[in-house]
């Protein structure tokens, strides 16, 4: 639950966006159309053959129309888990 003394703008997110991708990274700014300007950001890529794939995006933009799902990642349970034993079939577009 989003503690109410805490600044949204410095929260840790997970973004999925509607093309299949999921955007880890610190929630700088929005707009009113959900554009999302994330810092130190990454892309985990998902292979039900391997580890899920970091690749890093630094400061990063994701357009508001382009965003499916957005939430607050607990970053002490983010931490604990082990990137590289996940396997997992990528996520599909969305379908509008």
């Amino acid at each position: 639950m989003h503690s109410p003394h805490k600044n949204i703008l410095t929260c840790t997110v997970a973004v999925v966006t509607s093309d299949g991708r999921m955007i880890v990274g610190t929630l700088k700014g929005f707009d009113q159309t959900i554009n999302l300007i994330l810092d130190e950001s990454h892309e985990r890529v998902f292979s039900s053959t391997q580890g899920v794939e970091q690749v890093v995006l630094g400061l990063y933009i994701v357009r508001g129309d382009n965003v499916a799902v957005i939430g607050e990642i607990d970053e002490e349970t983010d931490s604990a888990l082990d990137l590289g034993s996940i396997r997992a079939e990528p996520l599909n577009s969305v379908v509008h």
